[in-house]
Parts: C-alpha cells; structure tokens; sequence
C-alpha cells in the first residue's frame, strides 16, 4: 500500500528563484525606457507647443492689426518675454537675451492669448523663459531653456 504524497506546493528555493528573474527583468526594462530621458523629451515637447501658440498668437494679432498694435516695433533685438521684475535681469537666451518685452500688459494680444505660457523648468517671477525678435518683418520666438542641447526656435 503506497502512501499519498502530501508535498504539493513549491519549495522556498523555486520561489526564490522566480522573484531574482522578475527583479533582473525589471531592471533591465527600467534601465531600457530612460526615465530622465523621457521627461526631458516631455519639457522640450511642451517648449515646442509654448513657441507654436505663442507664435501664432502674434501672428493673428499681426494679421489683423500691425506690428505696432501688438507691441511689436520692425525690428526688435532678441527680448525674453515677460516683466522682468526690477532687480531681475533677463534670462540669457542662446547668451544675447538681455532684455525684457512685456508683451502681455497694454497690448492688443489679449484676444489671441489668455496669458503667455512658462517655461515647465520655472523661470521665475514675471518671465516666461521665452524670446521674441523681429527682423525684417519675420517674428521669431524661441525657448530659452531648451534642454538636450535642442534648439527650440519658430519663425513666421
């Protein structure tokens, strides 16, 4: 007569041994999707969308108005967008942004554009993290603080 076998389950060692493949297989996945990557990917993808209703915003204003009436001169020198409050300068944008252009008080921009998006890294009270320049009548706006070594620049 045989006895039943009563071992029926799996052994501390098997179970061991599942979880270490798990934890090495989840380490390489973690490792392959770059998380810091990706968030940078994300910033500079909001930067590209910021510049684009930005620019399109003062096209609008451009097209319906003129230069003038949206705060804008012929040519402009490469200008953060923003207030810059007193005491704070300009964040330098590809190193010639010293000025400040208030774009968002006393104009005509204000039917186009609720308020002038920031910059996701926060580039402080009263900037945006964006520049505008004018030359020759083609508006340019650009992201200062476009990450990756990237080049967040549109023009119309």
């Amino acid at each position: 007569m045989k006895l039943p076998n009563k071992n029926k389950g799996f052994t501390l060692i098997e179970i061991l041994l599942v979880v270490a493949i798990l934890s090495v297989l989840l380490v390489v996945v973690f490792a392959s999707l770059n998380p810091a990557q990706r968030l940078i990917d994300a910033r500079n993808a909001r930067r590209w969308n910021d510049v684009n209703q930005v620019l399109t915003a003062i096209h609008e204003c451009i097209i319906d108005n003129n230069l003038a009436t949206c705060g804008l001169g012929t040519t402009v020198a490469l200008s953060q967008i923003g207030s810059c409050p007193s005491g704070q300068g300009a964040v330098p944008c590809t190193g010639a942004a010293t000025a400040c252009l208030d774009l968002d008080a006393d104009t005509d921009l204000n039917p186009y554009i609720a308020g002038f998006p920031t910059d996701p890294t926060d580039p402080g009270t009263g900037k945006t993290g964006y520049a505008i320049q004018v030359a020759s009548g083609i508006v340019t706006i650009s992201a200062c603080s476009a990450e990756d070594a990237e080049t967040i620049s549109v023009s119309r």
